[in-house]
């Protein structure tokens, strides 16, 4: 299928709004030649004429009248669309659809999100809480807020802020199981598993001096959403790898402990990642804008132990 020469037509309209090549290619701001090209375009396809020229006066064909309504309409659409565009830029509105972290987006996200509604009360925000990896093309979303050391993919990322990850256990679960210095050790250990970890069935860590360590653990409980470990964690029953935003209270309470703190597993950051290939609206770029404003720094670091 052969698409119109939409911009051909635009032409024509404007060409038989002002009755003459010159006075439409003054409006258009094109010259003349590119104008008379189109028109000439328009003609050899439909394989008829649609002006009588003369040296002194231009007017439509027959068929330049039959097709002057529909012409007319397109290139009033295209400049009633490019209007509207433009001014939502200058008042952004419309929906922006965006895919959180479940808890992140609840404890760290939901707060911010008054004052952008606030302060553009025409865009509406539709987010979708889920720990699973949302398919942002397939799901339509226009970002994404993702947590991970964001493996390759054709998707655009900007990093927020780092994000720690922690090995955790509460006091009275050391006291009755030891305290490991090694990741050899967790093997004799209870885990508390989050099942949607990057790094599949095992932990991963890092030294220093010692290099990486991986180890696959004894987990009694497994969950896919990590903030549903907590519970279990304070009252002794296991240890677990955490990002810091879920545990910072407790650790500064001290009911949890950070266990090996010379074993860190690797470093992960915040990141809002948005399709590939698109141009974002207006709308859209306030809100990554607003984002990279509020987690410039990492809130939960700030007050955290």
């Amino acid at each position: 299928m052969k698409l119109p020469d939409l911009e051909a037509w635009a032409i024509f309209a404007k060409v038989a709004e002002t009755g003459s090549f010159a006075r439409a290619a003054n409006e258009l701001n094109l010259s003349q030649a590119t104008i008379s090209k189109a028109i000439t375009r328009l003609e050899t396809r439909l394989k008829t004429v649609l002006f009588h020229r003369t040296s002194r006066r231009m007017s439509l064909t027959e068929s330049g009248r039959g097709a002057l309504e529909r012409a007319s309409r397109i290139l009033a659409e295209g400049e009633a669309v490019e209007a509207e565009i433009t001014a939502q830029a200058a008042s952004p509105r419309g929906t922006v659809r965006m895919a959180v972290p479940m808890s992140f987006g609840i404890e760290h996200l939901a707060p911010l999100l008054p004052e952008f509604m606030a302060r553009y009360p025409d865009i509406a925000l539709d987010i979708d809480f889920d720990d699973g990896l949302v398919d942002l093309v397939g799901g339509g979303f226009d970002l994404a807020l993702r947590i991970s050391s964001l493996a390759d993919s054709s998707l655009l990322a900007r990093r927020l802020c780092g994000v720690r990850v922690l090995l955790v256990a509460a006091p009275a679960y050391l006291e009755a199981h030891g305290r490991p210095r090694h990741p050899r050790e967790l093997a004799q250990h209870s885990a508390l598993f989050y099942t949607l970890s990057r790094f599949g069935a095992a932990w991963r860590f890092q030294h220093k001096r010692h290099g990486d360590f991986s180890i696959s653990v004894n987990a009694p409980l497994r969950v896919n959403n990590a903030e549903a470990l907590n519970p279990a964690l304070l009252a002794g029953m296991g240890i677990a790898l955490q990002p810091e935003f879920l545990v910072w209270r407790e650790l500064k309470a001290g009911k949890l402990e950070v266990v090996m703190p010379e074993w860190s597993p690797p470093p992960i950051a915040l990141h809002v990642v948005t399709p590939p290939g698109r141009v974002r609206p207006a709308r859209v770029q306030l809100l990554i804008e607003h984002l990279v404003r509020k987690f410039e720094k990492a809130p939960w670091a700030e007050r955290g132990p």
